[in-house]
């Protein structure tokens, strides 16, 4: 029973940047825009990734933690493939393929395997602030952040980069009790190290 955790911020906002600190040997990067890592370290990268290659990667769970960078792409990038088609049978698809690949690492990864969703935001009507998705129906059909107990925004006044661990009444940034500080540098492997210890992995 592996941990989901969300990872959402603007483009440019730090969130692939926060992948820094890891070891080529702690962690997989499974890259869906095929974006090159904005640091200099090595790490193991899968580019081009798919629901399919994503889904083997996890089952086979060679690492102890995964980023899947960025993980709205494989939404994006279903209906792009599909955008002749009409009707709402393709938002229902592209809902239920993201919601499987969460379940997936809930239900078949090992109890100390991590995987990072790296996810752009969007802002509602209200100004509120949310994980991107593909359509108003998704919304309705799936809350994406609901499928996660840890969610972190990133965030960057063009000096220095954070994360936001608790929500402010206008993001749906949240973590367990005592696991953070409101605010911690964007560290993924610090964030890790905390989860574990947390945990008692």
């Amino acid at each position: 029973m592996g941990i989901p955790v969300l990872i959402m911020g603007e483009s440019g906002s730090g969130k692939s940047a926060s992948l820094r600190n890891f070891e080529p040997d702690e962690i997989g990067i499974l890259n869906v825009a095929s974006k090159p890592l904005p640091f200099r370290r090595k790490l193991t990268k899968l580019d081009n990734a798919t629901y399919k290659q994503i889904d083997k990667a996890l089952q086979k769970a060679e690492f102890k933690a995964y980023a899947i960078d960025d993980s709205q792409y494989l939404m994006a990038f279903e209906m792009f493939n599909r955008a002749k088609e009409v009707g709402y049978t393709k938002f229902t698809d592209c809902a239920k393929q993201f919601y499987d690949l969460i379940q997936l690492v809930i239900r078949d990864t090992p109890e100390d395997c991590i995987v990072y969703f790296l996810h752009h935001i969007e802002r509602t009507e209200s100004g509120n602030i949310k994980a991107k998705t593909q359509g108003k129906m998704l919304d309705n059909q799936l809350t994406l952040e609901g499928l996660f107990s840890i969610v972190l925004l990133c965030e960057t006044d063009g000096k220095t980069h954070k994360f936001v661990t608790q929500s402010d009444g206008f993001t749906t940034a949240k973590s367990p009790m005592e696991m953070f500080d409101f605010e911690i540098d964007n560290d993924l492997k610090f964030v890790d190290t905390k989860i574990r210890e947390y945990y008692e992995f």
